[in-house]
């Protein structure tokens, strides 16, 4: 990631000791030193500025990613701006850069959590405002970072600590959001709206998908309807049209296609000539053969190889594909994507198989040769049953005696230390270097991290809490560990914003101010000793 250009305090320092000069007396009580600092600790005004910067940043890990695949990238979903804030944070800690680490905003996590309907499955029933708000207050609380950081390492310098390198070479918090507009909630006016508003709030890529918008289900689920091509390419360019209006010129098209598990279409598109797009879409309805005297009154017919033919139509109106073509479909809705103005790919897929996705990639490469993948690493597989099968395929042909496994039960906790295990785990591990290098993936992302971490550190919670361990079992799982770990917001209040308020305070009302860090504040009991801390910083560095 890019550190942040630091000439905006200088530039900030001369012009308001310009305006000081030019208000005389009137300005006195304003500080050019603290009104620089301020500004330094909050470069990105507007969603716009967020855009334009975390657009380029993309660009260049694209271009990094062409030129050698282990520069692929990945990111957590995140359903609220503490989250991602808190990620962030962790990212900086740990990796000390957060370089080629995104976020992602998911459409699933919006409708679960975000909604005023309440809890929604992911069809798209959730409030358009719902998504741009959640960028908008994503990049609220990674704003709130880089002040909180940098407002440390301002008051480290004024008591006199050498922190003046790292101030200059400050890393933001910023990172690129990929974010999720479903099936663009409605026609391509809609789409565009509805992506000006997420653009605004600061998204640089905007993953859109193929699906009939008012049908929409989550990509792992059934009953999926796809729409033909001239419908979504409509789309990306109500996508493209909000970009450039906004001057994002280079923002991201995330293209997804759900046909590799659809069935279903909604509309049969209109061919205006032999071979083209409609054609080919309408090449995998599945149809009979039929007579015209054969056909009823109201029938849907078409002519195919000299032939007439009558769509195969459901009660609720919706046409089928034929088995077996959804391969085919996914490759053609890749190609076409790519070719009308889509930047990345999308394909769900029914499991994490790197040979299955390269098969898919490897057919769109022959057409488009830099085709690059946004990838799923998606909590609906069951990865451990997923690899443990593959596993046993490959030890089964190897020759390997698998008479102490029973295939139909390989999630068994009494497999977890053998072999199969083994093998297995090692192949999740380096499943996404693998597929980065093989199946054409820039991009890796896990939709829905926190909802399920959230509900698994409270199941653990409340046992030990409503049962006999009492308030020791927050002290000993949550905050002992936080202390040892060094996580940011043990001093909740600081990460709140308390520190960066008391400073601001002074600013304002010099020695009148009423602050919040005193000695009475009990955030003080968190404070460690030079030695202790050194110590913690080790065992934060190992963990």
């Amino acid at each position: 990631m890019k550190n942040l250009s630091q000439t905006n305090y200088g530039s900030a320092l001369e012009t308001v000791q310009q305006l000081k000069a030019k208000y005389g007396a009137t300005w006195n009580a304003i500080n050019p030193e603290s009104a620089a600092r301020m500004v330094n600790q909050n470069r990105f005004k507007t969603g716009l500025d967020i855009a334009k910067y975390t657009a380029s940043v993309m660009r260049e890990d694209m271009a990094a990613y062409d030129a050698d695949s282990s520069n692929y990238t990945q990111s957590l979903g995140c359903w609220h701006g503490f989250v991602a804030q808190q990620k962030m944070i962790a990212v900086k800690k740990h990796h000390k850069t957060t370089s080629k680490r995104y976020l992602y905003l998911s459409g699933w996590m919006v409708a679960a959590l975000r909604s005023e309907f309440g809890p929604l499955p992911d069809q798209s029933m959730h409030e358009k405002t719902a998504v741009p708000n959640l960028i908008a207050e994503i990049y609220d609380f990674l704003r709130q970072a880089d002040a909180i950081e940098l407002n440390d390492l301002f008051r480290r310098l004024q008591n006199g600590e050498d922190v003046q390198y790292q101030i200059d070479n400050f890393e933001t918090h910023i990172v690129p959001i990929i974010a999720d507009i479903d099936a663009g909630f409605g026609n391509e006016e809609a789409t565009y709206l509805l992506a000006k508003k997420m653009i605004q709030a600061g998204a640089c890529a905007i993953q859109i998908e193929n699906q009939v918008s008012d049908a929409k289900q989550c990509g792992h689920q059934d009953g999926k309807v796809t729409v033909p091509h001239e419908d979504f390419i409509a789309k990306l360019n109500a996508v493209r049209y909000a970009f450039l209006e906004l001057g994002i010129d280079d923002g991201i098209i995330v293209a997804r296609t759900d046909s590799e598990g659809a069935g279903l279409t909604q509309k049969l598109p209109v061919s205006l000539q032999p071979g083209d797009l409609a054609s080919q879409y309408l090449a995998f309805v599945e149809a009979e053969e039929i007579a015209i005297t054969d056909a009823k009154e109201d029938d849907v017919l078409l002519k195919r190889d000299g032939k007439l033919v009558r769509p195969v139509r459901l009660a609720n109106g919706l046409y089928k594909f034929r088995e077996g073509t959804n391969i085919d479909r996914v490759v053609l809705d890749c190609i076409t994507s790519l070719q009308n103005g889509a930047d990345l790919l999308w394909i769900e897929t029914p499991t994490p198989n790197v040979k299955q996705i390269a098969h898919m990639v490897n057919k769109v490469k022959a057409v488009v040769p830099n085709a690059k993948l946004v990838y799923n690493n998606s909590p609906s597989f069951n990865w451990t049953l997923s690899f443990r099968n593959q596993a046993y395929e490959e030890m089964l042909t190897e020759g390997e005696n698998m008479t102490a496994y029973d295939r139909n039960n390989l999630m068994d906790a009494e497999y977890d230390n053998t072999e199969l295990c083994f093998r297995a785990d090692q192949k999740i591990k380096t499943f996404q270097m693998d597929s980065a290098k093989q199946a054409g993936i820039f991009h890796h992302l896990i939709t829905l991290p926190t909802y399920h971490t959230t509900a698994l550190h409270m199941n653990d919670l409340t046992k030990g809490y409503f049962g006999d361990q009492g308030m020791l079992a927050y002290v000993k799982d949550v905050q002992r560990q936080e202390i040892r770990k060094n996580v940011s917001c043990v001093k909740h209040q600081r990460m709140a914003g308390s520190d960066l308020g008391d400073d601001h305070k002074t600013f304002f009302a010099g020695d009148k101010a009423l602050k919040a860090g005193g000695e009475k504040n009990t955030s003080n009991q968190f404070e460690l000793k030079t030695k202790a801390k050194n110590i913690q910083n080790k065992i934060a560095e190992v963990a």
